[in-house]
């Protein structure tokens, strides 16, 4: 029988689900891994992977005229001719974009979710960012502290391999590092200016899932410097499920994978208050079955765990069996950032760079760190950024022209902040009340904005750029400021946070259902903050530690 063939079920294949069924499988249960994407096998599938821009359509740029049209991840996705294929196909997946606050929700479309299209900046919270809304009175205390989870990245760390520099930052607390990629001369430059002119102040080497030693045991080579990760890399040399997690998986014979699966909801029994099974629709044929489920995590996506969970509803009701605490689909959050500062770095005009590096240059978070007050703004912000020679501008005609290209324009250094969003009760989404997908599941509404606090920070955080960057001896110093939209930074989190208390909250501290001992929701929606930092690495060492919680409780009896 089915209700046999699997001890656990797996929902989504990102950076959370591919951890869940490495570390369910490995622990000895068989796990069946549903996915709503097409299929993406590691190398074999990754059609633009080191290839010339002669060789991709359009030169890997998304055509004009589509990007226009009413194609809306060609706007907002990073999306290009060469990874599309990675991507959500929004015509065909849409959500109710026209309704409620303006919301990017961008998404991926394949076996692999964003771990094939994530930036792979990959840094640990700090104690701090646990610790804020108690001290504060904001939100929901944490369930738990860095302490809890400090063993945990340096399991993963350890494991995808993390490049990085010592620092010894309280506000960044190292990571079990490869050496890190160095900085070129313009960065050193600049680094060395900067932390002289803004005591107080750190530049520091990128961190990245992005490898700077092998790992032969894996069959993952270090990184090539090409800077195409988005296309898929089949080197494995940056974390991504497909050349991490599945293969460690896949080795056990215990993982059945399908793709291609779009799960509607949970099938819940409320007397022995578990998930029985869950529900999944075949995106060719369109069939629906339910398969029975003993354990379950649910790794979607902050935003679609969440509309899975509001969409397994009591019959004849519109409540969520897992919304006892009437807090699911709140305290939604978003990095805020979009304002970008810049400046030329005089001299130096000897030198370029070889090679492609995937990432840069970071500056930790400076702002209320140390008991700082009086700066109109709680929490913090960091910079993203690098410095650059671009090809000499087309001048003139003829042989001349074609020489003059040959150099190359001033070193450029240029940075963005992200900040973090505090989380508000009333940033919400819900479920459309008439419109459906081609599914039949109803699509997402989305009522999420930032509010003065962030806007506050990002003031702050374009005024103190301009003052470092000139400080430390750029030219022509210029910021730009675009709109803040909830959903761009494409690190959403929240919709089901973690606390203590049942009535406050979805989960406890083991990333697990207050309302369900055997379902766990280990991405995301989980978060009850957000920190300023990139959040997968963190999504890793919770599902690492969720999915070590529930097959001791899986074993025992417990579940």
């Amino acid at each position: 029988m089915m209700a046999d063939k699997f001890d656990a079920i797996v929902i989504g294949s990102g950076v959370s689900g591919g951890w869940a069924a490495k570390e369910l499988t490995e622990k000895g249960l068989k796990v069946l891994m549903l996915d709503r994407g097409v299929m993406v096998e590691h190398g074999e599938n990754y059609d633009y992977d080191g290839k010339p821009a002669y060789e991709i359509p359009a030169r890997d740029m998304m055509p004009k005229a589509l990007v226009e049209s009413d194609y809306f991840i060609a706007k907002h996705g990073y999306v290009s001719p060469s990874n599309q294929k990675f991507y959500n196909n929004d015509r065909l997946n849409p959500y109710a974009y026209d309704e409620g606050e303006k919301f990017y929700w961008i998404r991926p479309g394949a076996v692999g979710g964003k771990s094939l299209i994530w930036g792979r900046w990959s840094f640990r919270w700090s104690p701090e960012d646990f610790e804020a809304n108690k001290r504060e009175n904001v939100g929901i205390d944490w369930p738990i502290r860095y302490e809890d989870l400090a063993p945990w990245y340096d399991y993963v760390e350890k494991y995808i391999g993390v490049s990085g520099s010592r620092e010894n930052l309280p506000q960044l607390p190292d990571s079990a590092f490869q050496p890190p990629m160095q900085m070129n001369i313009a960065e050193k430059w600049v680094k060395e200016r900067l932390e002289a002119s803004s005591p107080g102040r750190k530049l520091i080497n990128t961190r990245l899932s992005n490898m700077t030693e092998d790992k032969p045991d894996q069959g993952r080579s270090k990184c090539q410097f090409r800077n195409q990760c988005g296309r898929g890399c089949s080197f494995g040399a940056y974390f991504s499920t497909q050349a991490v997690t599945l293969p460690a998986a896949r080795a056990t014979g215990r993982l059945t994978l399908r793709s291609d699966a779009v799960v509607s909801n949970l099938e819940y029994d409320p007397k022995t208050k578990k998930v029985t099974g869950v529900r999944v629709i075949d995106t060719k044929t369109k069939q629906a079955e339910v398969i029975p489920a003993r354990l379950v995590f649910l790794c979607a996506s902050a935003m679609a765990s969440t509309q899975i969970l509001m969409n397994s509803r009591i019959p004849g009701t519109g409540k969520s069996h897992f919304d006892n605490s009437g807090t699911l689909g709140r305290y939604v959050m978003d990095h805020i950032f979009r304002v970008g500062i810049s400046g030329e770095i005089p001299g130096m005009t000897d030198y370029i760079e070889y090679g492609r590096r995937p990432g840069g240059v970071y500056i930790p978070r400076f702002r209320n760190v140390g008991g700082e007050e009086g700066i109109g703004f709680r929490r913090g912000y960091g910079y993203q950024g690098s410095a650059r020679r671009d090809p000499a501008k087309p001048q003139g005609f003829g042989a001349s022209m074609k020489q003059g290209m040959r150099g190359y324009g001033p070193w450029k250094f240029g940075m963005g902040a992200f900040g973090e969003c505090l989380p508000y009760e009333d940033n919400k989404v819900s479920l459309h009340a008439d419109k459906v997908d081609r599914f039949g599941i109803p699509l997402m509404r989305f009522d999420v904005k930032f509010r003065e606090n962030e806007i506050r920070m990002m003031d702050d955080a374009r005024s103190e750029g301009e003052a470092m960057l000139r400080k430390a001896g750029l030219l022509n110093v210029t910021s730009e400021r675009s709109e803040h939209v909830p959903g761009d930074a494409i690190h959403e989190m929240g919709g089901a946070r973690m606390a203590m208390d049942p009535r406050q909250s979805v989960l406890n501290k083991w990333s697990q259902a207050h309302d369900a001992a055997n379902l766990y929701v280990t991405d995301g929606a989980q978060m009850a903050s957000i920190s300023c930092v990139n959040p997968s690495l963190t999504f890793m060492a919770l599902t690492a530690r969720a999915a070590d919680h529930a097959v001791k409780q899986f074993k025992a009896g417990a579940i």
